[in-house]
């Protein structure tokens, strides 16, 4: 049966007069060159899906005739990312499936399925064994998509911008290109990142002329570095063997410092995002994002002394013997080096692998599942969860309110607190604050990204660039936290379903019987799926996965290397992780382990004992 494809592009059609109604103020410098070079640049891109639909329209069941295919959507994107920057920001909700994934996305909380479409979906079904088979769905892939494209200028009409906004836009266009266009995240099989990063730096260069002729003597090290690193692109156009780290710090990051630095200079500061900071350096730097924990700064310092004592308190637990640091043991990266904790039922153990801490304060969601959004609820449950420290309200109470010392600070920082319920809250945001500066951030890695050449090794930088680039592991361990939170924004943590077999026996697989977030929601496409975890500190804290079944890194990166389970030939339909292998060399899997153990934060951890 044919798929009917919901275009959810809400796009003004039939409106054939744009220009008349855009809207500048008489002071801005360079917002009327960028809607006009928008504007000019859609024209090639409505060519080009034009293009991309006649070429698929003319496949046939010779496979040679997939090649122009493929060669005609490599063009459209590239037509697509030398305006990315300005329909990303100005129309994300019109555009925003013109680029979006291959798969199934579940919309919480009305759990509404959005259908897989646009350019990464087309990419899928052009690269699918048996192509010609999947033609009906790409003719009406590429008549959807064609059909949208056609209207882009409509967008225009009424239309208004102003510097801030034109600035903004290339800021978090900068960073698309750092973390997502280079590791490959949305052309996996076309392997055109690195072209597409060309196009999209070649708009830069275009947009922020205006602002650059400005203060030319200003700005001259921040023009010489953004062509620069235009020709670094030109010249290194292989995905597999692109230098990424040379990339980003002899280009990208500084020229994302000096972008900054002319904003400032040019007083044209605007921050739409919830957790970007502009006032960090650069993606790299530890303060890049900004805290989303419901602290009060004046707070802070006395709540994390607190929270850092309940951490280590035994009270909070119903029998008296646990604590949080009972299975996230500081000396162990904040694990515990086993498969699964004990749980308080004699002779049984957890459900799932107790993952560090490290770095848990920059997630939206908590637990291997998701569940809990913030993570006041998921001390909570954690507190009150019978297998985990079955504690209860009233012994809560009992043992923490009824204490001299606890009940004085508690009252200290929330003098109009009322009743047992307030006072959880108080107990689990202390925790809270104590969790969540659990950041060090000076592992060899950030120290080389921090400007010390002597930090890493030739073996860890091409870890790097691997892990990056044809390993593929950034597009689902994000930088610079290398977890699920998703770049530009950071404002999502992902979930993944990589079919995680139940042992590390690939020569065996068997299948996990863990549901994952299917527990919580009876949708097929969470079935098995899991958040993504940090890659940092994972040389401290194995065994491996949300079922702790792999026992070294060396096979945590074989089972990707194969393709994860399906891969491995086991049935997972709604796999996110490709199958296809990476065929990654033992050198090749030795360096990105490496890597991974450049992440390995120093003298930090292992030294947090309880506070007297």
């Amino acid at each position: 049966m044919k798929t009917k494809i919901v275009l959810l592009l809400s796009l003004l059609t039939g409106l054939l007069v744009f220009s008349s109604g855009i809207q500048f103020r008489k002071d801005d410098i360079g917002a009327a060159a960028a809607v006009d070079y928008f504007s000019t640049q859609v024209n090639p891109f409505v060519q080009s899906s034009a293009d991309l639909l006649k070429a698929i329209q003319a496949i046939t069941q010779d496979s040679a005739s997939v090649i122009p295919a493929r060669k005609a959507l490599v063009e459209c994107r590239l037509r697509y990312k030398s305006i990315s920057f300005f329909t990303s920001y100005f129309f994300s909700s019109e555009t925003r499936m013109y680029n979006a994934a291959p798969k199934y996305e579940v919309e919480e909380p009305e759990l509404e399925l959005v259908e897989p479409m646009g350019l990464q979906q087309i990419e899928a079904l052009l690269f699918e064994d048996r192509v010609y088979e999947h033609k009906e769905d790409l003719i009406d892939q590429a008549e959807a998509f064609n059909s949208s494209v056609a209207d882009l200028k409509t967008l225009l009409y009424q239309f208004s911008a102003s510097d801030r906004q034109v600035l903004e836009s290339v800021r978090i266009e900068l960073i698309r290109i750092m973390t997502l266009y280079i590791s490959g995240y949305d052309a996996p099989l076309l392997k055109s990142g690195i072209s597409e990063s060309l196009e999209s730096s070649k708009s830069m260069e275009k947009i922020l002329l205006p602002y650059i002729e400005q203060d030319v003597a200003q700005s001259k090290r921040l023009s010489e570095t953004l062509h620069s690193s235009i020709v670094y692109l030109q010249l290194h156009q292989e995905f597999d063997t692109f230098d990424r780290m040379e990339y980003l710090r002899k280009y990208a990051l500084p020229f994302q410092e000096e972008l900054g630095q002319l904003i400032k200079r040019q007083d044209l500061e605007l921050n739409t995002s919830a957790y970007l900071n502009y006032g960090a350096r650069h993606l790299y730097s530890p303060d890049f994002l900004q805290s989303w924990d419901s602290i009060a700064p004046a707070k802070r310092k006395a709540l994390t002394l607190l929270g850092r004592q309940l951490f280590f308190e035994k009270g909070l637990s119903g029998n008296l013997q646990v604590s949080c640091a009972s299975c996230h043991r500081p000396e162990q990266f904040f694990s515990d080096g086993k498969v699964k904790s004990a749980s308080l039922v004699k002779d049984s153990a957890l459900r799932r692998n107790t993952p560090s801490l490290l770095y848990a304060g920059f997630q939206h969601s908590q637990f291997w599942d998701g569940r809990s959004k913030t993570m006041v609820a998921q001390i909570k449950d954690v507190l009150f969860n019978p297998l985990e420290m079955g504690s209860s309200k009233a012994s809560v109470y009992k043992q923490i309110g009824n204490n001299p010392q606890y009940s004085k600070a508690l009252n200290r920082l929330f003098p109009q607190s009322k009743g047992p319920d307030e006072q959880l809250d108080h107990i689990a945001l202390a925790i809270t604050a104590f969790v969540s500066e659990l950041n060090p951030l000076n592992s060899p890695f950030d120290n080389y990204m921090a400007g010390n050449n002597k930090a890493m090794s030739s073996g860890q930088i091409k870890g790097f660039n691997l892990f990056m680039g044809k390993a593929q592991c950034g597009t689902c361990h994000f930088a610079p936290y290398f977890n699920s939170l998703v770049p530009p924004f950071y404002d999502i943590s992902e979930l993944e379903i990589l079919g995680t077999t139940k042992d590390d026996v690939f020569s065996k697989p068997q299948y996990d019987e863990d549901p994952g977030r299917f527990d919580l929601y009876k949708i097929r496409f969470y079935k098995q799926a899991f958040k993504t975890p940090t890659v940092r500190n994972t040389e401290k804290t194995g065994p491996y996965m949300h079922n702790g079944a792999f026992q070294s890194l060396e096979n945590v990166v074989e089972f990707y290397n194969k393709g994860g389970a399906a891969g491995l030939g086991l049935s997972t339909p709604e796999q996110t992780l490709s199958s296809r292998p990476l065929n990654l060399s033992k050198e090749e899997s030795d360096q990105i382990i490496q890597f991974i153990k450049s992440l390995t934060d120093t003298a930090y951890a292992q030294n947090i004992k309880p506070s007297k």
